[in-house]
C-alpha cells in the first residue's frame, strides 16, 4: 500500500509540479520516515530527488546529482535549464529570486531565532518552521525602471516574465511580481545566497558607495 501512494504522489509531482504542504499526501511525506524513504528511494532510482525546504510552502522533484550530466550535457555545451530560458531569462530569475526570496528568508530566520530564544520546552525544535512570513511582492514599475537596461529591455523582460509565470517561479497580480510555488525551490539558499550578498551584491554596494563619495566633488567643481 505504502509502494502504491508513493507512486500515485510522485506521479502527481510530475504532473502538477509541485504540490503545497497541506496536501494530505504531502502531509503524510513530511510525517512518515518510511513512507518518505520509499518515496526517496524511488526517485533515486529515475535519477530525481526531492525537493523539500521547510521554509517553503510547497515540495517538488528535481533531477538529481548524478543524472545532471546526461540531461544538460550537450555536445561542447552545458544546458542551463530545461525550462528553455535563455540566458536574459535566468539572469532576471536569480534578480527575482534575490529580491523576493532573500529579504523573506532573512525575516523567517529572525523570526525562527525569537521563537528559539522565547521557548525552554524540550520539543520546541520539532515545531514546523516559521512560513507565515509571506514573501512581499515587487511592483513591476522597479524591474522597468532599475533593472531593464541590464535585462535586454522591458519588452525582453516581459516576454520573460511571461514565461516565469506560466511555468510557476513567480505570479503577477495587479502589475506585481510575487513569489509563486517554485521560486523559493529553485535555488539551494545556502548556495547561492553568500555568492549573491558577498558577491554581486557587495560589488553593487562598493559603486553606489564610491559614486556617493564622488557626487559632492562632482557638485563642488561645478
Amino acid at each position: 500500500m505504502s509502494a502504491s501512494n508513493c507512486g500515485k504522489l510522485i506521479a502527481r509531482l510530475l504532473a502538477e509540479r509541485t504540490l503545497p504542504r497541506s496536501d494530505r499526501d504531502v502531509l503524510r511525506l513530511l510525517t512518515d520516515e518510511g513512507f518518505r524513504l520509499e518515496l526517496e528511494r524511488r526517485l533515486a532510482d529515475c535519477g530525481l530527488r526531492l525537493l523539500d525546504n521547510p521554509f517553503a510552502e510547497h515540495i517538488a522533484i528535481a533531477l538529481s546529482d548524478t543524472a545532471e550530466a546526461t540531461v544538460f550535457a550537450s555536445g561542447d555545451q552545458w544546458l542551463s535549464n530545461t525550462m528553455g530560458l535563455q540566458r536574459d531569462g535566468v539572469a532576471l530569475l536569480v534578480l527575482l529570486w534575490a529580491l523576493i526570496i532573500l529579504p523573506k528568508r532573512e525575516r523567517q530566520l529572525a523570526h525562527q531565532a525569537d521563537d528559539a530564544d522565547g521557548q525552554n520546552d524540550m520539543f520546541a525544535s520539532a515545531k514546523p518552521l516559521p512560513v507565515t512570513d509571506a514573501s512581499r511582492g515587487i511592483p513591476e514599475s522597479v524591474l522597468r525602471n532599475d533593472y531593464a537596461e541590464q535585462l535586454g529591455k522591458w519588452g525582453r523582460v516581459n516576454i520573460n516574465l511571461g514565461i516565469l509565470s506560466r511555468t510557476g517561479f513567480i505570479e503577477r497580480r495587479n502589475n506585481v511580481i510575487y513569489e509563486g510555488p517554485l521560486l523559493d525551490l529553485v535555488f539551494d539558499y545556502s548556495t547561492l545566497a553568500p555568492r549573491i550578498i558577498e558577491g554581486a551584491l557587495a560589488d553593487l554596494l562598493a559603486r553606489r558607495r564610491a559614486h556617493a563619495a564622488d557626487a559632492p566633488t562632482e557638485e563642488g567643481d561645478r
